[in-house]
């Protein structure tokens, strides 16, 4: 998980800016690595413009500025006028101003029949309890109160609903149009923010302010607040502290259990998550265990990487500090090792000191399917390709709901239901959890609604036919790419499988090399044993370490929507 961060704004006169900065040094939990405010005129219209293109990309992302809100409240207000107008029906505007009549609406219990006797008085309409008519005779000492007649008919103020309509919908096409220029802007933000760097330098090097005020901004976690409060109020500084939000971009510090701590390396290798972000560490590392477990395949060598581990635990390096991941990478091998059935190259379901109940355990051999034979690791290593990648999306439909809303979040949605949905409709229909009818009855009906969220609602008010096309173009995507996802977990199998028949190998030959009847042979024999294991055991580490990783990295984390921009927390210490 993300730990949660307080903000704190500093402001200090320049000549007490290094006593300050020692003083930071010293508390070392707090990171100022993100420069805060300009200290100057030409700083400030540079950072003014950085915040403007900002806003401007965050705009067109979302399909939403300033000028597209007022066209939409212009056009909420044209129907909201059209529904006050209503009740005066359709008439001819020029043919009604001729007569000049007046407008009137009181409710049923205050209007006067004799009105009609008196004046020439028309009522147009009864409902809710009032009345509305109209007077075409002098109205001179008319107890009510004049209406505002009318602006519009019906049918003009449709007409100008319509227009209105066309205009937004023609500005939204142009906003969605100008996402292709996102990333060009992303780049003058860049170029800008390296101008704002290099001024702020010039600046700060300069004598002449050497009594100007600087403003620094600090982030440090939000469990360090009380004490750093008790230190800056002793400090001759002003300074304000608010709860750190997304869009103040604060560093981020994972908080895990000792277990998932192990396997941080890895989600900062790819990316740490940013602030609103989900800290997928948990995630990684159980199925990073499980897959360099299945990839190395052989329990004998889950033993020896404990034993690396534990001689490399208290050394100096930067895979000695990595000790007691070694270690738990060598439990999970052997655990799985033995799951598999081998051991440093043997097969164990065939050794008769092999306890059977330890054997009923082991997953080997066939299984028939569909009138062939598929290996039981393949059949495994695909069951666990789709299970995971069915979490991911889970993963990303949650995500995406927290994120955008569930209305936005339809697309998502209906790709989550329609996936993983039909898996387990199907795996209960076809383990007898439910009857044939019913399994077919609830594909469909997951199909029917899943469908509705990926043609028609994947984008929440836009056209209905360009809603389809996108939803087509994201159905042959998905299809294929999701096919050649689930694929790649056959990879846990294959390089299980290559290891555990290369150890076999290399135990064949040292075999025919001692022969029947061994007297000096026994020394090729251990020295073949000896380094062929060890060439094995590193080549199934390599692979290992690099394919898990791609698993996790490319297809969990492209499925989930993890994206791991986020940056470390780096606190300023001694």
């Amino acid at each position: 998980m993300i730990e949660k961060m307080t903000k704190y704004t500093f402001l200090l006169l320049q000549s007490e800016k290094d006593e300050f900065l020692d003083r930071l040094q010293e508390l070392g939990v707090v990171d100022i690595s993100r420069s805060s405010k300009p200290v100057d005129t030409e700083s400030a219209s540079i950072l003014e413009e950085i915040e403007t293109l900002q806003a401007r990309v965050k705009q067109i992302a979302k399909g939403m500025d300033p000028t597209l809100e007022k066209m939409l409240a212009e056009e909420n207000q044209l129907v909201k006028y059209k529904r006050e107008i209503a009740v005066w029906g359709e008439y001819d505007p020029d043919l009604l101003r001729r007569f000049n009549p007046g407008f009137y609406c009181v409710s049923e219990k205050n209007f006067d029949p004799v009105w009609a006797e008196t004046y020439a008085l028309g009522e147009v309409c009864r409902k809710d309890g009032k009345v509305w008519f109209v007077i075409f005779s002098n109205r001179e000492g008319f107890p009510i109160k004049e209406m505002e007649a009318p602006k519009m008919s019906l049918a003009e103020i449709d007409a100008e609903i319509k227009k209105k309509h066309t205009e937004v919908d023609i500005y939204k096409a142009k906003l969605e149009t100008e996402k292709v220029r996102i990333p060009a802007i992303k780049d003058e933000i860049n170029v800008l923010y390296a101008k704002l760097n290099r001024h702020l330098a010039s600046v700060t090097g300069e004598d002449s302010i050497e009594n100007a005020i600087v403003i620094y901004q600090g982030f440090a976690p939000a469990q360090e607040n009380a004490r750093l409060k008790q230190t800056f109020d002793r400090m001759d500084i002003f300074y304000m502290d608010e709860d750190a939000v997304a869009e103040d971009r604060p560093p981020v510090k994972l908080k895990n259990n000792a277990f998932s701590r192990q396997f941080e390396v890895f989600t900062k290798m790819y990316g740490m998550p940013v602030y609103d972000e989900f800290d997928p560490t948990a995630l990684l590392s159980i199925f990073f265990l499980l897959f360099f477990a299945m990839c190395m395949g052989d329990a004998g060598y889950g033993i020896l990487l404990i034993i690396i581990g534990f001689v490399l635990r208290g050394k100096e390096g930067s895979l000695a500090k990595m000790w007691s991941l070694i270690v738990t990478l060598g439990v999970g091998t052997f655990v799985v090792g033995l799951v598999m059935g081998t051991f440093f190259g043997l097969d164990l379901s065939v050794q008769s000191w092999v306890p059977e109940s330890l054997r009923k355990l082991m997953i080997t051999g066939n299984v028939e399917l569909g009138g062939g034979s598929y290996a039981k690791q393949m059949i495994l290593s695909l069951g666990i390709g789709v299970g995971h990648i069915c979490l991911a999306m889970l993963l990303k439909a949650w995500w995406a709901v927290r994120r955008n809303g569930f209305k936005n979040s339809l697309g998502t949605l209906g790709w989550t239901l329609l996936i993983v949905g039909g898996i387990v409709g199907l795996a209960f229909g076809l383990t007898g959890v439910i009857s044939e009818a019913a399994m077919k009855t609830a594909l469909l009906v997951i199909a029917g609604v899943s469908c509705l969220g990926i043609f028609i609602f994947n984008k929440w008010g836009r056209n209905p036919l360009v809603n389809i096309g996108a939803g087509l173009w994201d159905t042959y995507n998905t299809a294929s790419g999701l096919m050649g996802d689930v694929l790649s977990y056959i990879r846990l199998y294959a390089l299980g499988l290559s290891g555990s028949m290369l150890g076999s190998t290399f135990n064949q030959i040292a075999e025919m090399v001692k022969g029947a009847d061994p007297t000096w042979q026994w020394v090729p024999f251990v020295l073949i044993l000896l380094l062929g294991h060890v060439l094995n055991l590193a080549m199934s580490c390599l692979g290992a370490f690099v394919h898990p990783l791609r698993l996790n990295f490319v297809e969990f984390f492209k499925n989930s929507g993890y994206e791991g921009r986020g940056v470390e927390y780096n606190p300023l210490r001694k």
